[in-house]
């Protein structure tokens, strides 16, 4: 092992330590990657980078996409969509056994291609859909559980920062990435659906039918759903057929958030304020954390340690699909404890080098990498979205949470194995749309 090997090896022990201690996972980076850089390069070489990286990715124009998606789904969310579409999904499925569950889902669906976050997802739909839920007498089980791992759906199915970061971490194409989420994202959410009716067929008494909608009731919900309907269309229809850029998509979805929230009068009491608040908030965050893994991955590559621990996977005499699932079982080991962003940025620089030496399309990895993060979000003990759903139901017990998003975790795990066997669900849309 070379010298270059044990400081990059010293920095990532170093890194955990600080993050065990608490500190931010930006700063950490930073800090060790600037110390690393001056290990290996000098001091002199180190300066220069803390100089002249900041500045320079953070005026890079493809990150003016996260702040826009994180404006338009706050938009999206005070402005009432949410309701709309779990109202037009409630409105059409909501008589049969497990209806509300399955209007859930589809309602976290829609709203996901508004919002690109899983947390927003859990908040709005879980605020909209679990007082319904309670009030008809489904299982707290099922409740929780369809909320939860809904949310989650708010990372894969376009527009999701999830893609936006993996492209920028990664040098791949963000348009690319944000197609290539639409076939999983409609496969992860049917697959959703099938649990809620296979877990219905063996406990009928979790989920009550509803009343049935008349069709005159169906037709207004519609009409209700058919805004964020139209935005979704324009934005990310506009990337499909090449009109826009994903920066220019988000604008132009963030502008037609804002008009309907006007229309809508929404914007008063503050909540124009909130909104731009938590816009401001979340896209600091989220730099900061860029620009900290930024410096660290360089780090790490002048090290040379990836390069050489992907060699070495590479060339161990197994089929490429055993070390896949080694790094897949690693990932989600890592979910249990590590926040699923920060998982991201952590472990991008040493393990794309090694899907790129087994011969892996990088698109194709970027979708079942936001997946794994998805189980994340609902894996004891750290899953953000189960805490986000205790909040909202403290008198439930935090067992019953997690027993609830348990089908919906091995839901996840054969969307993986489906994609696996058949890449061409996340590669065919953006292989035949962009060049």
């Amino acid at each position: 092992m070379s010298r270059n090997d044990v400081i990059g090896l010293i920095g990532i022990g170093v890194l955990l330590l600080l993050m065990a201690l608490r500190m931010p996972i930006g700063i950490a980076m930073l800090l060790v990657g600037i110390v690393g850089f001056a290990a290996l390069n000098g001091t002199q070489a180190a300066l220069a980078a803390l100089g002249s990286y900041p500045y320079q990715y953070a005026a890079v124009y493809d990150f003016a996409v996260i702040p826009l998606f994180v404006l338009m789904g706050n938009l999206g969310s005070v402005s009432g969509m949410a309701r709309s579409l779990y109202v037009a999904a409630y409105s059409w499925i909501g008589h049969v056994r497990g209806g509300l569950a399955h209007a859930t889902i589809l309602g976290c669906a829609g709203f996901a291609a508004v919002s690109g976050s899983s947390v927003a997802s859990a908040v709005t739909m879980g605020k909209v859909c679990l007082p319904e839920m309670r009030r008809y007498s489904y299982s707290h089980r099922l409740a929780t559980g369809v909320i939860a791992a809904g949310g989650t759906l708010g990372i894969l199915i376009p527009p999701s920062t999830a893609f936006v970061i993996y492209g920028l971490l990664t040098e791949q194409s963000i348009g690319k990435l944000l197609l290539a989420g639409i076939l999983p994202g409609l496969l992860l959410t049917a697959i959703f659906m099938a649990t809620i009716a296979i877990w219905m067929r063996f406990k009928p008494q979790y989920g009550p039918r509803g009343p049935r909608a008349t069709w005159n009731e169906r037709g207004r919900s519609l009409v209700g759903a058919g805004p964020m309907l139209f935005i979704v269309l324009v934005s990310i229809g506009g990337i499909y057929v090449g009109a826009f850029t994903p920066s220019e998509a988000a604008a132009v979805g963030a502008a037609l958030a804002f008009a309907y929230a006007l229309w809508r009068r929404s914007l008063g009491n503050g909540n124009l304020s909130k909104i731009l608040l938590e816009t401001v908030n979340t896209t600091a965050l989220v730099f900061l954390i860029l620009i900290g893994a930024l410096v660290f991955g360089p780090f790490l590559a002048l090290s040379g340690l990836p390069e050489h621990i992907a060699q070495s996977l590479a060339g161990l005499d197994v089929p490429r699909v055993v070390i896949l699932i080694m790094i897949l079982a690693v990932y989600i080991l890592l979910g249990t404890f590590l926040e699923g962003f920060s998982m991201l940025v952590l472990t991008l620089p040493i393990v794309f080098p090694i899907i790129k030496a087994l011969g892996y399309d990088p698109i194709w990895f970027g979708v079942v990498m936001v997946i794994v993060l998805e189980m994340g979000l609902i894996d004891p003990p750290v899953g953000i979205n189960v805490f986000i759903v205790k909040g909202l139901v403290p008198d439930v017990p935090m067992s019953e949470i997690f027993a609830g998003i348990v089908p919906f975790w091995f839901a996840m795990m054969l969307c993986i194995a489906i994609l696996i066997m058949f890449p061409e669900i996340a590669t065919f849309i953006p292989d035949r749309m962009i060049k």
